[in-house]
């Protein structure tokens, strides 16, 4: 009601305002013209309180602009009221009372106060000259009361309207951080599902593209053996559409059909992984160090893309028919190793191997469950790359001793 109120008085200020100038100007004669000795009659009040309670009237169209002077205006006019004889009450105070309550709600806290202390100190001053006609005791009291009441009123309603203010902008920074929060997330899952899609694209593109060059060496040199590598090309192909359906089948609605039956790879998974590998002439070897445990599925999903990305590398980038793989299991990690031995006369680091869209994917990956990655040439020719990752999302990195350095 308060904010409808103040949106009103904006809108239509000049009537508004000129319709309590009215209203304290007619309070303001009315007060004049009961005399405190006899209420129940009225009289004439003198040429002198109409004007002056014209001028304190008018002084209030001055508040939005102007509200200490507004104050100070109708503070002389209640003062000038008082030392040529008039009793003042809050009907002849009518114009110095707006005013305060005015002050208070335009200004800050310090300001009303200084402004109704100040005030109510005056006008009592002058209201001794002549003497009251009621007792001392009731009429300074009542004046005070009087004087200070529209002050606090004022700064009442100042401070509501400053806390519902306070709390539609708490409600309005609320709704825009949990809309930023739902934008994160949301940019946070296309990087996961562009992550996924180059895993497998880069894995079986990379495989594609060495079996259809062996394919052409086969028929030129050996045509009897061109068949079966372009049976393990098809199968290449149709190994990247089975993934490539399931993994953008995660962007399906609920009820469609066709989203993607199987459980998400892992470690289990890995054998497969390397058939597919060694169908592109890639031989890998696999030792395991520890008992092997079982992990989360996002530890689980990051392993298995990591060391599919890392062994896509080495089909790519390097001159060589075998890498290895090595799976270490400690207390709460697990430490993967994949090293590719190169050419000896190459140098340690081809070009492109280092830095790349790959590397900083796997980084990516392994940070996003809370692991770390490292990958570099190798002194004696090829490229190492070593991942730690903890058995939950929820271990802290792995140490120097279980993360060994190639």
């Amino acid at each position: 009601m308060i904010s409808d109120w103040g949106s009103t008085s904006r809108r239509h200020r000049h009537v508004t305002d000129g319709a309590l100038a009215v209203a304290t100007f007619a309070l303001g004669i009315l007060g004049s013209a009961v005399p405190p000795e006899h209420p129940t009659y009225l009289h004439v009040p003198d040429t002198f309180a109409v004007v002056v309670s014209a001028l304190g009237s008018a002084s209030l169209l001055l508040y939005r602009d102007r509200p200490r002077l507004t104050t100070g205006l109708t503070t002389v006019c209640a003062l000038s009221l008082a030392l040529a004889g008039e009793q003042l009450n809050p009907l002849i105070q009518a114009p110095c009372l707006a005013a305060l309550f005015l002050l208070a709600l335009r200004t800050d806290r310090r300001t009303a106060r200084i402004g109704a202390s100040a005030t109510a100190a005056t006008v009592l001053a002058a209201s001794m000259v002549h003497g009251p006609v009621f007792p001392w005791e009731i009429f300074i009291i009542g004046l005070i009361s009087w004087t200070l009441l529209p002050a606090a009123m004022g700064d009442a309603m100042r401070s509501n309207t400053e806390y519902l203010a306070a709390a539609e902008a708490r409600a309005e920074l609320a709704e825009h951080t949990r809309e930023e929060e739902a934008l994160r997330r949301v940019t946070e899952e296309r990087i996961r599902m562009a992550r996924e899609l180059h895993d497998v694209v880069a894995h079986h593109i990379a495989l594609a593209a060495t079996q259809a060059r062996t394919v052409t060496y086969l028929m030129r040199h050996h045509p009897e053996r061109a068949p079966e590598m372009m049976e393990n090309l098809c199968d290449s192909t149709d190994e990247a559409l089975r993934e490539l359906r399931a993994t953008v089948g995660l962007l399906r609605q609920r009820g469609d059909t066709d989203s993607p039956r199987e459980p998400a790879p892992g470690l289990a998974q890995l054998p497969d992984l390397l058939r597919s590998f060694e169908r592109a002439g890639l031989s890998v070897e696999v030792t395991t160090e520890g008992e092997a445990q079982p992990l989360s599925p996002g530890v689980d999903l990051t392993a298995y893309r990591i060391i599919q990305e890392a062994l896509t590398n080495v089909t790519k980038h390097a001159d060589t028919a075998g890498a290895r793989v090595h799976l270490a299991y400690a207390r709460r990690w697990v430490t993967i190793t994949v090293v590719d031995e190169g050419s000896p006369g190459l140098p340690a680091s081809p070009p492109g191997r280092v830095s790349g869209y790959g590397l900083i994917g796997m980084r990516e990956r392994a940070q996003s469950v809370g692991g770390r990655l490292q990958a570099g040439p190798r002194e004696e020719g090829g490229f190492t790359v070593t991942l730690g990752l903890p058995m939950r999302r929820t271990a802290q990195h792995p140490s120097s001793e279980e993360v060994p350095q190639q």
